[in-house]
């Protein structure tokens, strides 16, 4: 499940993910969030938070989201990824090369840290 968070400025897409990620999860949620914002922002950021019972993605969502960056890829400013899930931190580290954007990971102890930076607005 994907959930819209709350609480940052407008340029960053905010969400929280938990048990297993569907496509519907993708095309009720997160897509449509992030069209918005590309509809008022150049650039945006995401800041995407990993929950502990975090179990998995199904096939479509993995579809979605590679069309999705694709389909979008010099509009990415900032990723900002909070998670405790090990293999998922080293995935993002080890790829993070290829975004086109600023990549950071953080663990779920430093969420208050990831926030700040998704919304500094000096480099």
């Amino acid at each position: 499940m994907i959930e819209a968070l709350t609480g940052f400025p407008d340029n960053v897409a905010a969400f929280a993910c938990h048990g297993h990620v569907t496509k519907d999860d993708y095309e009720t949620v997160l897509i449509p969030d992030i069209e918005e914002r590309l509809n008022r922002h150049k650039k945006v950021r995401i800041y995407y938070e990993v929950g502990p019972d975090f179990d998995g993605v199904g096939p479509g969502a993995v579809w979605d989201d590679a069309k999705l960056g694709f389909s979008h890829l010099m509009s990415w400013e900032r990723f900002a990824v909070v998670t405790d899930v090990d293999w998922m931190a080293r995935s993002i580290k080890l790829f993070g090369f290829l975004m086109p954007a600023k990549l950071r990971t953080f663990s779920t102890a430093d969420a208050g840290e990831a926030r700040e930076w998704i919304g500094q607005t000096q480099e």
